[in-house]
């Protein structure tokens, strides 16, 4: 007698189930995409039952719910692991003048680039924002993306920081998205403050005042922003607080961020186009994942970009993610982040789609919910267009999910 199941995906060319070991992918492990040729999955309140064959799944459960795939490829859920997606409008003003030659920290230094969003945002009302974000988070889920993380950091006072927590979580609740929040109240000092004041703002009110709104607290660590004493001190605060902890590390220049990261247990250092070897032997010796944003560097016209095969090479594990913001990334799609991960990190397609899946959720301290389709996770799928992962990175700028899945229902 069949099995009673709520849901059954089938008739894919590929299911790419990412399955495997209960920690981040290293080394070759990325190119393991689990993969089950003519596969299915079986789905029951909201949760994965079974993958494998379809022919035999398709004997053994009973599904009123049968979503045909269309012999496209079945493959979790994207996870964006760095977004700054609380905001107005774009910084297009900014595009111009990097053509013309003005690099970003020097419009950063004469008061554009972040403190110009800043300004913006301490203007808006809460429902303006929300609603600016809400509908980011409709395309976004629309193009693949089923978990994303949102920093605050574009308020730099406790009223407008907490405001944007607060809008990340209302959308959490209402919005079909998981959405982790990270407290980045250390993005840059606000413009005509004590740089030694507002860093003991950080540690001594906003950490505590902020803590049961975000999950992880995050510091940028670089030129023009914290300095890395400073930085030790707020992580210091912020374990205190019961945080995780992220850090924007050499973006710009290498400060020592990466090793700091690896020094407090880090869960990750994001960016890293500047990194030592000795930083990644630390990061690899405490677990600590390299999130890294192709798209800003595109973006911002930058002649350098991480070194991920050196990376990889050195058993870090790697994720990637959009940076979706206003300024150096105005780009949502975990897709073109697969395309620019294989054209400008030189990875694998197949190491694209675990950078954007099961490490990106590691990356989220959500590895073990979400990032790959095993018994017991989160039914979180995309069908994609395509007859493979290769397929998916070379077919760039255009939306090739047909169909999305979040937490067993198609959205």
């Amino acid at each position: 007698m069949a099995i009673r199941a709520d849901m059954l995906v089938m008739n894919c060319t590929r299911l790419l189930t990412l399955a495997g070991p209960s920690r981040p992918r290293i080394g070759d492990e990325m190119n393991d995409l689990g993969e089950v040729e003519s596969g299915a999955v079986v789905i029951t309140d909201g949760k994965i039952l079974e993958t494998g064959p379809a022919e035999q799944l398709n004997a053994k459960y009973d599904c009123p719910q049968r979503i045909n795939a269309a012999e496209g490829i079945i493959m979790p859920g994207l996870v964006d692991c760095h977004t700054h997606a609380i905001f107005l409008r774009p910084r297009a003003d900014e595009l111009a003048q990097r053509a013309a030659g003005v690099p970003y920290l020097d419009i950063l230094a004469a008061g554009g680039g972040i403190y110009s969003t800043v300004r913006s945002v301490l203007a808006a009302g809460r429902e303006h924002l929300r609603w600016e974000t809400q509908n980011r988070l409709d395309a976004m889920l629309a193009h693949g993306t089923t978990t994303v993380e949102i920093k605050s950091g574009y308020g730099l006072n406790l009223e407008t920081e907490r405001k944007m927590l607060q809008i990340a979580g209302f959308l959490d609740r209402r919005h079909p998205m998981d959405i982790v929040a990270t407290f980045l109240g250390a993005h840059v000092v606000p413009e005509n403050m004590d740089r030694a004041a507002y860093v003991d703002f950080l540690v001594d009110e906003a950490l505590g005042e902020l803590k049961g709104l975000a999950e992880f607290c995050d510091v940028f660590c670089d030129a023009e922003a914290f300095t890395l004493d400073e930085a030790r001190r707020i992580f210091s605060a912020a374990l205190e607080q019961g945080y995780k902890l992220k850090i924007h590390a050499g973006q710009f220049t290498d400060m020592g961020a990466a090793g700091l990261a690896a020094e407090f247990g880090a869960v990750s250092a994001d960016h890293l186009e500047h990194v030592s070897d000795e930083q990644l032997a630390q990061m690899h010796d405490c677990g600590t994942l390299a999130v890294l944003l192709p798209g800003a560097a595109l973006y911002l016209m930058s002649e350098t970009y991480a070194d991920a095969r050196r990376m990889i090479d050195a058993g870090v594990p790697v994720a990637v993610a959009t940076d979706f913001n206003p300024g150096s990334c105005p780009c949502f799609s975990m897709q073109m982040m697969i395309s620019l991960a294989c054209l400008k990190l030189k990875l694998t397609p197949a190491e694209a789609v675990t950078a954007a899946t099961i490490n990106a959720a590691y990356a989220l301290d959500r590895g073990d919910r979400v990032g790959s389709l095993e018994p017991g996770k989160q039914a979180d799928l995309i069908i994609v267009n395509t007859i493979d992962e290769r397929e998916l990175a070379c077919h760039f700028g255009v939306n090739n999910v047909r169909t999305v899945i979040k937490a067993g229902k198609v959205v």
